[in-house]
């Protein structure tokens, strides 16, 4: 659906919802599926809508607004390595349950002029506040050790992001945000979920979706090893076979 169409559905929502009380947020994206093709460098993704509020004790001009875009989560392994005798080895490690892959916030100001750092951490509005779910006993300390080093190597992977001036309110109704995916996301169903935030509390959320998949060449093998995982096993075994015979007659001969 165009642009145009969406903003369409955003006026016939806002005259729908106009008999209701609370504020209503109504989100959209501007891509909800997102292709993942050989030389594939990034896509930037447009995060819009409106916030409705039909009382006539709030005017919509008085709400930030804060976006968390996050990717599916996956368990993570984080080893720490120490120099012993001249020579880096594994120290330590913690495992975390639910990482997510990608990680980003967009706000109109920072969150720390938001909301206070209990309501932060509820909803999870930065990646000061990202719930890993750790397993396994171990010291908080040496936990929160692990976990602040977790977000530190994605942050410099470009997976976790905080942009605390990356949304504007237009009209005190429209709102945009734009958040860029790197070359290295991974796929699968992301959740981009939209806070209106006044005088320190959350009134009202709302949460789209979006699909980064694996497409052309790349999507079909995916495809094919979801599908035949038999025979796929079997035909990558076969295949290093060959490669191993086809070597072992090269280096024979020369």
């Amino acid at each position: 659906m165009s642009m145009a169409g969406r903003l369409i559905l955003l006026a016939v929502a806002w005259a729908t919802l106009s008999a209701q009380q609370e504020p209503i947020l109504v989100p959209a994206v501007s891509q909800s599926r997102i292709e993942v093709r050989q030389g594939f460098t990034g896509a930037r993704l447009l995060l819009y809508g409106a916030v409705i509020d039909p009382s006539a004790t709030g005017r919509a001009g008085d709400y930030d607004i804060v976006v968390v875009l996050k990717g599916p989560t996956e368990p993570v392994r984080i080893r720490e390595k120490e120099r012993i005798v001249g020579i880096w080895a594994n120290a330590g490690s913690s495992d975390f349950r639910s990482a997510p892959a990608f990680f980003a916030v967009a706000s109109s100001r920072p969150v720390g002029e938001i909301v206070d750092e209990r309501t932060a951490a509820i909803y999870e509005l930065g990646t000061d506040f990202i719930q890993l779910s750790p397993s396994g006993q171990i010291d908080p300390e040496e936990q929160a050790r692990f976990a602040q080093g977790l977000v530190e190597l994605r942050r410099r992977q470009g997976l976790y992001q905080e942009n605390p001036r990356g949304v504007s309110i237009a009209e005190k109704v429209l709102y945009q945000a734009r958040i860029d995916l790197p070359s290295n996301v991974t796929t699968g169903r992301y959740t981009a979920e939209t806070f209106a935030i006044a005088r320190g509390r959350v009134l009202a959320s709302a949460t789209a979706r979006i699909e980064v998949v694996k497409a052309g060449l790349e999507g079909q093998v995916v495809s094919a090893a979801q599908r035949w995982s038999f025979l796929y096993g079997l035909g990558a075994i076969a295949l290093s076979l060959g490669m191993g015979w086809l070597a072992g007659r090269l280096f024979a001969r020369a």
